[in-house]
């Protein structure tokens, strides 16, 4: 065996106290590292710009504050589901809103209404009836996007057919022209 050509170097060996210094020194580490955290982000949102038509930021109308033209007796009205924006360009937000009574039993029709707020008024009202519930349909679901409504009703074959179970589904939609909302089927009827 040949020797070194350097002697052993007594730092070289490892001994308990190096282990336990290592540990110390990792841990140490640790603890200062969890101390320090970043900050807190505090960058603030710039506001939207403002269009020529309305502020950047107006809340749509609330269905809860609007008398619909109903007839439910001693029950409430129930807002089915409602959905916002702007339907007809002028900056401000409609509401469209599904709503039928609060009957305990059977499916009460729905109606469907498009709700608006004047600037400075104190509550909304309603500006169009999409869907009236004397057509005994109901609004299986709907959305408002880009200016048009799209919905999917639900309507009955025959008079035959037990009025709990709607059995004709149609895709209907609705977009603002010269004043008014003009309906359009895009998909036709078919069965559910």
């Amino acid at each position: 065996m040949q020797s070194p050509a350097v002697p052993e170097l007594a730092h070289t060996h490892t001994r308990p106290i190096h282990w336990v210094a290592t540990a110390t020194a990792v841990a140490g580490m640790v603890a200062l590292s969890s101390l320090m955290q970043p900050r807190a982000a505090t960058a603030a949102q710039t506001p939207a710009p403002e269009t020529k038509n309305a502020p950047a930021h107006i809340a749509p109308p609330d269905p809860a504050a609007v008398e619909f033209p109903l007839e439910c007796g001693p029950v409430n009205v129930v807002v089915k589901k409602h959905a916002a924006g702007d339907l007809d360009g002028d900056g401000r937000p409609e509401t469209v809103a599904a709503v039928h009574c609060d009957a305990s039993m059977g499916t009460p029709p729905d109606g469907m209404y498009v709700l608006t707020q004047a600037a400075g008024a104190a509550t909304p009202r309603v500006v169009a009836t999409l869907v009236d519930p004397k057509d005994r349909t109901n609004v299986d679901d709907f959305a408002v996007r880009e200016g048009e409504i799209t919905a999917a009703i639900l309507d009955y074959s025959s008079t035959d057919v037990p009025r709990c179970c709607p059995d004709v589904r149609k895709s209907v939609k609705w977009h603002w022209d010269n004043g008014a909302f003009v309906q359009s089927e895009p998909s036709g009827a078919r069965s559910v």
